[in-house]
C-alpha cells in the first residue's frame, strides 16, 4: 500500500509550500531594502536624536508589487524629510518609486512576450495565473509599450557625434502602415553600424515615404546634423537613390552587395547561360585577392559583352565598387561583400511583423522595430574578422580623420 504522504498532493503541497516561502522572503527582502534606504534618508537611527537627523518617520503605507515570484503586499515605510530650501518633502522611495506595481524584471517579461510576437490579450492571459488580471491588464501592456516608444523617440534624436561606425550597412525593408487613410506598403530605412570593435549596432530607423533619392538623401542629413563622423566603409544594394544620396559622403568608399548585383546578373541572363555566368562571377568574388579579382572581372566583362550585352551592361553599372571588400583583411570579406548583415536583420523583423496584418500608424511600426533589439529579442554579433578590424584601422589612420 503506498504511503499518502509519498503521493502527488504531498509533492504538491511541498511545491506550493515552498512557493509561500520563497514569496514570503522576497516581500521581506524588499522591506529591509525600503528600511534602509529610509534609514539613509533620514541620516539617524530611530529613536536617535542628533543634528545629522534630516526628518522624522509618520507610518507606513501598504503597497501591492509584482515580481517575478508573484503578486504580494509589502509594507512601505513613510516619512517627512527636509529639504535644502528647508521645506518638508514626504520621502520618496528608489527601490520602489510611487506608483510602480511592477519591477523591471516583470516589464521585461511583458516586453518580450508583445515583441516576440505575442499580441496583447494572449499576453494577459500568459501571465495572469502569475501576476494577476490588475497587474497584466490591457492598460498595464499598454503602458510598458508606451515607455519603450519614448526610449525610441529619445534614441532617434539623439547625438551622434561620440559613435564611431567603421562600416555602415544601408538598406530598406517594407511594412504595411495605414497612411493617409489607406494600408499601403512603406519602406523603412535602415542603418546598421559597425564600431571600432567589430560589434553591430542599429544607428536609425526612418519610415520614408518610397526608397528614392530624396528619402535617402534625407536619412543620411539627419545622421550629419546630428554629428555622426563620416564611416570608411558603406555597404549597399546598389539602389539608384541610395547611391545619389552617398555624394553627400564624398571620401567614403563603396561595396556593392554582391549577392544582389549576382541576382541582377541572373535577372539579364538567359536561364540557359546562367550555370556558366555563375561560375565566372564567383571568379569575381571569391577570389584569391584584389588583383585576381580585378583580372576575373575583367575577363568577364569583355566575355559577356559579346555573350549577353544586357550582362555586362548590368556588371559594368557596378564596377569595381563590387571589389573594395579586398582592400580589407582577409577575415572580414566575408562580412563585408554582402549587405547579410542588414538582410538577416531585416528578415527578424520581418518574422515579428508577419503577424500583423498592418500597423496603424508610423511610429506604432518604428517602435516595434526598435522595440525588438531594444529588449534584446534581436541580438547582434561581431562581424567576421572584427580581431584584425582595430589595427587595419589605425593603419588607414580613420579615427584621425573621422
Amino acid at each position: 500500500m503506498q504511503d499518502s504522504s509519498t503521493g502527488p498532493l504531498s509533492v504538491l503541497q511541498f511545491r506550493q509550500d515552498l512557493q509561500a516561502k520563497l514569496r514570503d522572503g522576497v516581500r521581506r527582502a524588499i522591506e529591509t531594502v525600503l528600511e534602509e534606504e529610509l534609514l539613509t534618508a533620514l541620516g539617524a537611527d530611530d529613536h536617535v536624536r542628533t543634528p545629522t537627523r534630516r526628518g522624522y518617520r509618520h507610518g507606513t503605507t501598504e503597497r501591492t508589487l509584482t515580481t517575478r515570484e508573484g503578486t504580494r503586499a509589502i509594507t512601505v515605510p513613510r516619512a517627512r524629510l527636509r529639504g535644502p530650501d528647508g521645506g518638508v518633502q514626504e520621502f520618496q522611495s528608489t527601490v520602489v518609486p510611487r506608483y510602480a506595481r511592477r519591477t523591471r524584471e516583470v516589464d521585461d517579461a511583458l516586453l518580450g512576450c508583445y515583441f516576440g510576437g505575442v499580441n496583447s490579450r494572449r499576453v494577459r492571459a500568459a501571465l495572469k495565473p502569475l501576476f494577476g488580471e490588475a497587474h497584466c491588464s490591457k492598460s498595464a501592456v499598454s503602458r510598458v509599450v508606451v515607455r519603450v516608444k519614448d526610449l525610441f523617440l529619445t534614441w532617434q534624436q539623439r547625438p551622434l557625434s561620440e559613435e564611431r561606425y567603421a562600416v555602415l550597412f544601408l538598406d530598406a525593408l517594407h511594412l504595411r502602415v495605414r497612411l493617409a487613410g489607406r494600408v499601403i506598403s512603406v519602406p523603412v530605412l535602415a542603418a546598421l553600424g559597425v564600431t571600432e570593435s567589430g560589434q553591430k549596432q542599429l544607428v536609425t530607423l526612418q519610415l520614408a515615404a518610397a526608397e528614392a533619392t530624396a528619402s535617402w538623401s534625407g536619412l543620411l542629413a539627419d545622421l550629419q546634423r546630428r554629428g555622426l563622423p563620416a564611416p570608411l566603409l558603406v555597404v549597399t544594394d546598389g539602389h539608384a537613390g541610395l547611391k545619389k544620396a552617398l555624394e553627400a559622403w564624398p571620401t567614403v568608399q563603396v561595396q556593392r552587395c554582391t549577392t544582389h548585383k549576382g541576382r541582377n546578373l541572373e535577372d539579364a541572363c538567359p536561364v540557359h547561360a546562367r550555370p556558366e555566368l555563375r561560375r565566372d562571377y564567383h571568379r569575381i568574388i571569391y577570389a584569391a585577392d584584389g588583383l585576381a579579382a580585378r583580372a576575373a572581372y575583367d575577363a568577364c566583362l569583355k566575355k559577356w559583352a559579346t555573350l549577353c550585352a544586357p550582362v555586362a551592361r548590368s556588371l559594368e553599372e557596378a564596377g569595381l565598387d563590387l571589389l573594395t571588400f579586398y582592400r580589407f583583411p582577409k577575415a572580414m570579406w566575408k562580412s563585408l561583400r554582402t549587405t547579410n548583415a542588414l538582410e538577416n536583420l531585416n528578415r527578424e523583423f520581418r518574422r515579428r511583423t508577419k503577424t500583423q496584418a498592418s500597423f496603424s500608424t508610423e511610429a506604432a511600426a518604428l517602435t516595434v522595430l526598435f522595440g525588438l533589439v531594444a529588449v534584446g529579442q534581436i541580438v547582434f554579433r561581431k562581424i567576421d574578422g572584427h580581431q584584425e578590424l582595430a589595427a587595419f584601422l589605425v593603419k588607414e589612420q580613420w579615427s584621425q580623420a573621422a
